[in-house]
């Protein structure tokens, strides 16, 4: 019994031991196993909406016909004449 108590405190010491402060330790990888995944996610992120922008700039947009131009011909009564000259050229 006491060998076995004494391996097994040569074992822990040899790896690690009571001394490891494991709490601290997992803590940074765990918080830079985070920080590695949301900067990934960023990446993912940049290139999905250049991706959307490229497509949605591509593609055509309409064209409209020009609306006549005097439709209603008392939108354009002149009472007197401009000071810069005629508007109408």
């Amino acid at each position: 019994m006491a060998s076995a108590l004494i391996k097994s405190r040569i074992n822990s010491a040899l790896h690690g031991g009571a001394f490891k402060r494991n709490f601290s330790s997992s803590a940074y990888h765990d918080e830079a196993r985070e920080a590695a995944k949301w900067e990934k996610n960023t990446y993912v992120g940049i290139v999905t909406c250049a991706i959307l922008t490229i497509f949605n700039l591509s593609k055509g947009h309409p064209h409209y016909e020009e609306p006549p131009a005097s439709p209603y011909p008392y939108l354009h009564i002149r009472n007197k004449e401009f000071p810069w000259g005629n508007s109408d050229t």
